[in-house]
């Protein structure tokens, strides 16, 4: 390939990223949206966390069966206790990633 073909391919590529992030910015930054949008927007986060962590918690990654005795899971759950008491990220990495860290020598 030439130095120009590469140029068009860069170029492409840019738009084909950049255009998708643009429109939505520029259509809807003046407009007010309905609260009902604006709540079902503020979902997606949680939802793409709770598909993200699922597969990880609940189930055994070479059968695919539900397994709720896990180390993921059994750590998970006092991690969120601590993140819903103390609303502080920093603090519910540290205590995850301890008990975690704990848990691998206990259960292993």
């Amino acid at each position: 390939m030439s130095f120009l073909d590469y140029l068009f391919l860069f170029g492409g590529m840019g738009l084909v990223t950049y255009i998708p992030r643009w429109m939505p910015l520029f259509f809807l930054a003046r407009r007010k949206l309905p609260q009902w949008f604006t709540d079902w927007l503020s979902l997606i986060p949680v939802a793409i966390l709770c598909a993200l962590l699922a597969p990880i918690l609940f189930t055994d990654q070479s059968e695919r069966a539900l397994e709720l005795g896990k180390p993921e899971f059994l750590v998970a759950i006092p991690t969120l206790l601590f993140a819903i008491k103390t609303k502080s990220l920093g603090g519910t990495v540290l205590v995850g990633m301890g008990l975690f860290w704990g848990a691998k020598f206990i259960l292993l």
